[in-house]
C-alpha cells in the first residue's frame, strides 16, 4: 500500500507541473494590431532617395534626393571650414594686436574719471598667474602684487566675444592712440542704431567684420544642416505614402498586442517583427 501510495505521489508531481510562463495555461484576451510599413520608408530615411530607386519610382525622384542630400552636405562642409577659418584669422589677429598691460594704461586715458570702474566693469576676462586663476575686475590690485609678464589672459570663447563687442575692453587695442570721441583717426567713435555710441579703433573694426563673416558662414553651414534633416524627413514620407505601380515590397513591419493575467497582476505584451 506504502509503495502504490508513493507511485501515485511521484506521477503526481510529474505529470502537474504549471508552466506559468505558457499563455495557453491562462485565459486572456488577445487583440492584435498590424501596421504595414514600407521598408523603402526606413531606407528613405537612413538615405534620401534609396527607398525610391528600390520601389523603382521615376528616376528623378531618387536623383533629386541624392542631389539635396549631396548640396547639403557639401554647403554645410563648404561654410563649416569658411568659418573656421575666419576664426582662426580673428583669433591670429586678436593675439597679435590686444594686449592686456595696454588695455588697463588706455583705459586710464580713455576714461580719466572712472577708469578703475571700467576696469571692473560688467564683463570680466579670466586671468591666469602662477597656476592660480583670477578675474580681470581685481587687476588693479593684482598689477600692484605681480609684474605684467606674471598675468596672462585667458584667450577662450568669452575674451574673442568681450575684446570685439564691449567699450569696456577698447582700451586694449594696439592703434596709435589720439582722441577716441571724434568720428576719424585711429580711434573713433560711431553711432549704434542712432541711440548710443561704440568706441571703435582702426583694428577692431576690422577684427569685427572678421569675426562677422565667421558668424555669417556658420549660419550657412547650420542651414544646410536643417535641409539635410527635412530631405531625410520628406523622403521617407515620400516613400511611405506613394506606392509604385509594381507593388514592391520586401516586408512588413508588424506588431501584436498581447493583454493577459497572471496570478491576478495585469499586463502587456508588445511584439515587434519585420
Amino acid at each position: 500500500m506504502k509503495i502504490l501510495l508513493s507511485i501515485i505521489f511521484i506521477f503526481s508531481i510529474v505529470f502537474c507541473q504549471y508552466d506559468v510562463y505558457n499563455l495557453n495555461n491562462y485565459n486572456y484576451l488577445q487583440d492584435s494590431l498590424k501596421v504595414n510599413k514600407s521598408i523603402p520608408m526606413l531606407k528613405s530615411f537612413l538615405l534620401p532617395g534609396w527607398g525610391q530607386l528600390s520601389k523603382k519610382d521615376p528616376l528623378w525622384k531618387p536623383i533629386l534626393f541624392f542631389g539635396i542630400e549631396s548640396i547639403a552636405i557639401a554647403t554645410n562642409y563648404h561654410h563649416t571650414k569658411k568659418s573656421n577659418d575666419f576664426r582662426d584669422d580673428f583669433e591670429n589677429y586678436a593675439d597679435l594686436h590686444w594686449d592686456l598691460e595696454l588695455w588697463y594704461e588706455n583705459t586710464k586715458m580713455i576714461f580719466p574719471d572712472r577708469w578703475s570702474d571700467i576696469i571692473i566693469g560688467t564683463h570680466k576676462l579670466g586671468l591666469k598667474i602662477n597656476g592660480n586663476y583670477f578675474y580681470s575686475n581685481d587687476l588693479e590690485n593684482l598689477s600692484k602684487q605681480y609684474s605684467w609678464s606674471d598675468i596672462k589672459v585667458l584667450r577662450d570663447r568669452d575674451f574673442y566675444e568681450n575684446i570685439g563687442k564691449y567699450d569696456q575692453f577698447v582700451g586694449g587695442w594696439d592703434d596709435e592712440f589720439d582722441d577716441p570721441f571724434d568720428g576719424e583717426g585711429n580711434w573713433y567713435s560711431q553711432k549704434k542704431e542712432g541711440v548710443e555710441s561704440v568706441i571703435l579703433t582702426k583694428k577692431k573694426n576690422y577684427y569685427r567684420d572678421l569675426r562677422h563673416k565667421s558668424n555669417i558662414s556658420s549660419r550657412y553651414a547650420r542651414y544646410a544642416i536643417s535641409i539635410l534633416m527635412l530631405n531625410h524627413f520628406t523622403s521617407g514620407l515620400d516613400a511611405l505614402s506613394i506606392s509604385n505601380k509594381n507593388n514592391f515590397r520586401i516586408g512588413n513591419l508588424s506588431m501584436k498586442l498581447l493583454p493577459y493575467s497572471a496570478y491576478n497582476e495585469g499586463g502587456v505584451l508588445f511584439n515587434i517583427s519585420w
